[in-house]
């Protein structure tokens, strides 16, 4: 198992937050068009998947950590309800409910991302 680079992954997870904010916003923007079908991105998770963590030399005796980049895929969502007569497919509970996912996301990836920076200032104050 590779080491992986903390402040990468939060970053990582940060952006696909962001998307996964904007698929939700156009989902609501779009409640009342008809015909539209709902969005969400593919799970961070499949997202860690594709992304690999290897080690590159940057210079001679260093070692340090890339991620490769990955786009995020957007998908329609799975629909399971009785279909509208406008065949659109937005569920305003579902996403509002998806939006407070996305929030308290990014309020753990915060606290997690200043917990790391305060542990390195300590390290490195001595």
């Amino acid at each position: 198992m590779e080491p992986v680079n903390l402040f990468d992954l939060a970053t990582r997870q940060s952006q696909w937050l962001g998307v996964r904010q904007t698929a939700i916003a156009g989902n609501v923007a779009n409640a009342n068009t008809p015909g539209y079908l709902a969005h969400d991105v593919e799970p961070f998770e499949k997202v860690l998947e594709r992304t690999a963590v290897s080690l590159t030399a940057t210079q001679e005796g260093h070692l340090g950590f890339s991620a490769s980049e990955a786009g995020f895929r957007t998908r329609a969502q799975e629909f399971d309800g009785a279909p509208m007569p406008s065949k659109n497919t937005v569920v305003m509970e579902t996403e509002l409910m998806k939006a407070g996912e996305v929030r308290r996301a990014f309020e753990l990836n915060t606290a997690i991302v200043k917990a790391f920076h305060g542990m390195l200032l300590a390290v490195s104050k001595g």
